[in-house]
């Protein structure tokens, strides 16, 4: 049982690298801002997830108890890491959009941050 738990930890490990390292080439080789977003958040949370998973593995293993702290950082990565995303996204858009590049609202105006009163109005 605990050859197949070190080859566990090993896999999640091997895993969290892939992520983090075509998480970091997606950040340097995409093109624009949007993209370039998009693969190391990926990364973050993959990847850390891995290495934490591998650590409880490892509390279990060694201590013979399950350490809560990795779970607390898996709960914060969680729950933080879409929130940054969304917040360069949002920074992004309106520092490089103007309202005539972006498309028109539609229906749903809620995510039309330059919409102006008058456009809402008018669709």
């Amino acid at each position: 049982m605990t050859t197949f738990l070190e080859f566990l930890m090993a896999a999640f490990l091997v895993i969290s690298g892939i992520f983090g390292f075509v998480g970091s080439y997606g950040l340097i080789k995409l093109t624009n801002p949007m993209s370039r977003l998009h693969a190391p958040t990926k990364a973050t949370t993959l990847g850390v997830g891995g290495v934490l998973i591998a650590s409880i593995v490892h509390s279990l293993l060694s201590e013979g108890h399950l350490s809560l702290h990795e779970l607390l950082i898996t709960l914060f990565l969680f729950l933080t890491a879409p929130i940054t995303a969304n917040f360069i996204a949002k920074v992004h858009i309106h520092r490089h959009e103007t309202r005539e590049s972006l498309p028109r609202v539609g229906e749903d105006q809620d995510w039309a941050t330059l919409a102006t009163d008058a456009e809402i109005q008018s669709d």
